[in-house]
């Protein structure tokens, strides 16, 4: 009996360590920046939302999130006969669960107009209690003033713009202003239009989930939309200097949407790429340390050289297709050349994957 109570302690000695460490998703860092994984989209029982403050930080705490903003509407409460109180009520609530789990809650709230000028969130916020206001400028000049960072939401959201995405006047007002400083370019789907806007116009870029309902309990493989974000540390302060400086990217199921900077680096430091030549041989072999997933397609190169055209790395969990050895063919004499990749999943662009280039 003895044997066994201590093999099973063993077993959870064991299990527990690994499980506790599995926690999250595994994504690298950047050269002098850590990659915090971030959703600043996200609704309680203090606006339209069905989940207490304390879940939604349980439930970005079990899936390895760094950082959430609690984002309530200011001007929408049809829970206002059972929850009462003041707007910052849902920050409050939820603060003391971030802080044991070690995470970064950000104060935050939802504009919510028509269109133009739409949704907004304000996040970075000191008190969102002097931000009800009637007028949608009034309550921008009000997050001004507490040095708030303001984005638009969903901007391809078909109740608003059910025919075409559209960029209004008063979106060029605000921009010049200084008020709209980010837009979401993922909120349940994908906007090439967003994404366009703001590498046009140097905005940062988001991937929220906009969650009302508790959160799925993910699978092995899956995660909610989120945002990168490529800070100097750990810290709410560190998050804020990033947003500013338009470090971010989106994860969005398979796709990291975001400037070819930081994808590429993202992509080299994910990734180890070895290769050997032997004769008119030489074989690129690419071994994926992340949970991130790279579809690659042949692109345009030097005709003597010949490769099949796609691969995928899948995460490093699934070792027997982490690893892929790519077999490089050079004819009529050659000695090097480049060969040539598009990272499909890699959206540097609209609709546009990252193109790569191994030399051999």
């Amino acid at each position: 009996m003895k044997k066994i109570i201590l093999v099973l302690l063993l077993v959870i000695c064991i299990i527990f360590p690994l499980s506790a460490q599995s926690r999250g998703i595994v994504i690298p860092n950047l050269n002098g920046y850590v990659t915090l994984k971030c959703d600043f989209h996200i609704h309680t029982v203090f606006s339209d939302g069905n989940v207490w403050p304390t879940v939604r930080i349980e439930e970005a705490y079990r899936e390895g999130l760094d950082a959430i903003a609690i984002t309530d509407h200011i001007d929408w409460h049809p829970h206002s006969k059972d929850i009462n109180g003041s707007h910052n009520r849902s920050y409050e609530v939820a603060e003391p669960t971030a802080k044991s789990r070690g995470m970064i809650l950000v104060k935050g709230c939802e504009i919510t107009r028509n269109m133009p000028p739409g949704h907004f969130n304000a996040i970075f916020l000191t008190d969102v209690d002097k931000l009800d206001k009637p007028g949608y400028m009034d309550i921008f000049r009000a997050a001004q003033a507490q040095n708030a960072f303001i984005f638009w939401n969903h901007p391809h959201w078909e109740r608003q713009q059910p025919d075409t995405t559209l960029w209004w006047p008063e979106h060029t007002k605000l921009l010049e202003q200084g008020i709209m400083q980010g837009i979401e370019v993922v909120n349940g789907t994908y906007s090439p239009e967003a994404h366009q806007w703001c590498l046009e116009k140097k905005l940062t870029m988001f991937g929220n989930t906009d969650t009302h309902e508790p959160m799925q309990v993910f699978t092995s493989g899956n995660h909610r939309t989120m945002t990168l974000v490529f800070a100097r540390n750990k810290t709410s302060e560190a998050i804020y200097e990033a947003l500013k400086e338009r470090r971010t990217a989106v994860y969005y199921n398979q796709y990291v949407i975001g400037e070819e900077i930081y994808l590429k680096e993202l992509f080299e430091n994910a990734v180890d790429i070895s290769v050997t030549k032997t004769g008119n041989t030489a074989r690129i072999t690419f071994k994926n340390k992340s949970d991130l997933v790279f579809n690659l397609r042949e692109t345009s190169h030097d005709k003597r050289l010949t490769y099949f055209r796609n691969y995928t790395l899948y995460p490093y969990v699934i070792r027997s297709q982490s690893t892929q050895t790519i077999t490089v063919r050079l004819n009529d004499g050659i000695e090097s050349g480049d060969v040539n990749f598009v990272i499909e999943n890699f959206l540097v662009e609209p609709s546009t994957g990252m193109k790569y280039t191994v030399k051999i």
